[in-house]
């Protein structure tokens, strides 16, 4: 099955930033930050749908007590999520000081806004630690004194990581459960849709989530088989340029490598590149045949 890249969610987004199941996404933001918060309806959704970055959609973000909180899940390990992060948190504000009417952007008092919390989830299948904290400043190129600042709290939500977390709330528990029943029923089962309805199975009866998943499995599916094939694609592309670099050189192996990726598939990998430092702008817009401006618009990236 060929990359949906029309399809809007992820299984994340679908079970943590869904409007019916706002009493999870409040279980999930109390344990992260060991709050007490019982009314779903605190919970305001706010997810920029349309904020496109290297084709990918802002997962979750929502306020609750002052509080604006970020969400992505990663199914590959990125440092560069800090600057996503710093994209979307731009967008997000611009949206709230737009709709709220008590603040008063002209005022020569300092308006309050809420305090950002950007969160990663990763749950790819490199081995990293429980709790990584990502820095935008990592990837500035001098020693200068910056001032902006953008840190991301990246959390292991593989199976059998961050106990404490897992045990505070169930959702999450289940949802990294499934994941990792999905990928080791894909060893044995036939296909990956038939390693979806073993890994339902699996799942205790009494999980709120195991009901949610079975009563919109044609979703469901579609969406793990998206975000499979993306994963797998984006490996594919990984390879082959590394293959053809080590043989030809870096620069007519990216070249060879792009020639073998399908059209979206393309345009990612020279998006990472990018944003990797491997290519150039210019260079990327080339091989994309795009001109520079269609190839930043593409990449949602600052002029």
């Amino acid at each position: 099955m060929a990359v949906n890249r029309e399809y809007k969610d992820r299984l994340f987004t679908f079970i943590f930033g869904n409007p019916d199941n706002k009493q999870w996404t409040l279980n999930l933001y109390n344990a992260i930050n060991d709050s007490h918060y019982t009314n779903p309806e605190d919970i305001r959704l706010n997810t920029i749908e349309d904020a496109v970055y290297m084709s990918m959609k802002n997962d979750v973000s929502f306020l609750i007590a002052d509080t604006l909180n970020l969400y992505e899940q990663q199914s590959s390990f990125n440092p560069n999520m800090p600057i996503r992060f710093f994209i979307y948190a731009g967008m997000v504000y611009a949206k709230y000081v737009e709709e709220n009417r008590n603040y008063h952007r002209y005022s020569t008092k300092q308006q309050k806004i809420p305090t950002p919390k950007c969160i990663c989830f990763y749950n790819g299948k490199d081995a990293k630690n429980d709790k990584i904290v990502l820095s935008l400043s990592d990837a500035f190129d001098t020693e200068a004194v910056s001032d902006i600042e953008v840190k991301v709290t990246m959390l292991n939500i593989n199976f059998g990581h961050n106990r404490e977390l897992m045990e505070k709330c169930r959702p999450l528990e289940d949802y990294a459960k499934f994941v990792d029943c999905v990928r080791v029923n894909q060893k044995t089962a036939a296909s990956l849709e038939e390693a979806i309805d073993e890994a339902l199975n699996e799942l205790e009866d009494e999980s709120p989530v195991k009901a949610f998943l079975i009563a919109n499995k044609a979703e469901v599916k579609n969406m793990c088989i998206t975000e499979y094939d993306e994963e797998r694609t984006l490996a594919e592309l990984r390879e082959e340029c590394l293959e053809e670099g080590m043989k030809k050189g870096i620069k007519k192996g990216i070249q060879q490598g792009m020639t073998k990726g399908k059209k979206e598939g393309k345009f990612d990998m020279l998006a990472e590149l990018v944003s990797d430092g491997l290519l150039t702008l210019a260079q990327a817009a080339e091989k994309a045949q795009m001109s520079i401006p269609e190839f930043q618009r593409r990449m949602s990236l600052p002029s």
